[in-house]
């Protein structure tokens, strides 16, 4: 039937354990080290990510009051602008209706001397001007 040879079967034993070691030693251990990296790996990964997520948040916060208090800058700037350019209109159209005033002033006193000289040559010219009419109407 079947025999049991010992030196075989040592032999076998022998080639088993070594087959086992030299797979240990060049295959099943540096396959757990790699896979030991890979696992150190993608948690240092996900802390990073983490870590970016809240600067992330972080700085978006930041940039979010900088925007906030550059609007309210140039909304003060832009109100400041605005005030001034009225002013300068203002003064402006102040400065335009004095010399207005002004100059209706002078024409008014123009008017009023030419018509006190009108009335002074018409008050001259007066009885010369009965005396033509007079004998416009005696002619007819």
């Amino acid at each position: 039937m079947l025999d049991l040879n010992p030196g075989l079967m040592l032999f076998v034993l022998v080639v088993f354990f070594s087959l086992m070691y030299l797979l240990n030693t060049m295959l099943f251990q540096p396959l757990l080290k790699f896979m030991d990296d890979r696992d150190a790996s993608i948690a240092k990964d996900l802390k990073n990510a983490e870590e970016m997520a809240g600067n992330s948040s972080e700085l978006n916060a930041k940039a979010d009051t900088l925007l906030a208090e550059a609007k309210a800058e140039a909304n003060t700037i832009r109100e400041k602008a605005t005030t001034e350019a009225k002013a300068l209109a203002q003064s402006k159209i102040e400065s335009k209706v004095k010399e207005l005033e002004e100059n209706s002033i002078a024409f008014k006193a123009e008017l009023d001397a030419e018509q006190k000289v009108l009335k002074d040559t018409l008050t001259a010219q007066l009885p010369a001007l009965k005396e033509t009419l007079q004998s416009k109407f005696s002619s007819l």
